[in-house]
């Protein structure tokens, strides 16, 4: 065991740097929104501390501390937003773009892709969770729109009429909502089971899913999953 743990910190560091690396590539101002977040937050805990501690040694001491402390922090909340903000870029627009965003959805969700699928390459994805089931689709309007109103039926039979079931578009065209905010979205919906009927909704569609073949994932560049891409981010 001992001999394991000095590996995690050192995976966790070659996972920020690549995370890094990669947010570098569409975000050049990357290093100089890091480095102001580092000497704001940094100075605005410098002048807390001396406040607080005094100008004597022991307050220069904790300002130094703190302020590392304070900048490195700030440092690292811009990264990861930013890191975020460009790995949605990265991914809008590809194919299975929606699913690889909807894995970021933690605890009390969960997801499952390519429930339904056409040979336009149309998609549609399904979220279990409070505010009960959430079809999203991905693809031309149209064909997404008919395979939408399709699984809104097959699913209305087998969870019961107490379980909403909404549809989601995934684009930037009117009604629709572009990948960068589809988490967000979802998670804003409003809650309208309980965790147990979550559950039990869950058994369901598994129960629906058993009874027609798996769905193929389209074809072409389907981006990865983004929860390691986050993971790295917090490092």
């Amino acid at each position: 065991m001992s001999a394991a743990q000095p590996e995690v910190p050192a995976g966790r560091i070659a996972q920020m740097r690549q995370a890094f690396t990669m947010t570098r590539r569409t975000d050049r101002a990357l290093p100089l929104y890091m480095l102001l977040a580092f000497l704001v937050v940094g100075g605005l805990f410098v002048g807390l501390s001396l406040w607080i501690f005094g100008t004597g040694v022991l307050g220069i001491i904790m300002s130094v501390v703190l302020a590392l402390f304070g900048g490195t922090l700030g440092a690292l909340i811009i990264f990861g937003k930013r890191a975020e903000k460009a790995a949605y870029a990265q991914v809008e627009g590809q194919i299975g773009a929606g699913a690889s965003v909807l894995t970021m959805l933690r605890r009390g969700w969960v997801t499952k892709p390519a429930v339904a699928f056409n040979r336009q390459q149309d998609v549609v994805h399904r979220v279990v969770g409070r505010p009960g089931v959430i079809l999203v689709g991905e693809g031309s309007p149209g064909g997404v729109r008919q395979l939408l109103s399709s699984e809104r039926k097959k699913h209305a039979r087998i969870v019961g009429a107490d379980v909403p079931i909404h549809e989601v578009v995934v684009g930037r065209g009117e009604g629709q909502v572009p990948v960068t905010k589809l988490v967000k979205h979802v998670r804003k919906m409003k809650k309208a089971i309980k965790p147990a009927q979550v559950t039990e909704v869950v058994s369901r569609t598994k129960a629906l899913d058993a009874m027609r073949p798996p769905a193929p994932m389209p074809r072409g560049p389907v981006p990865t999953s983004m929860r390691g891409h986050r993971k790295a981010m917090r490092g």
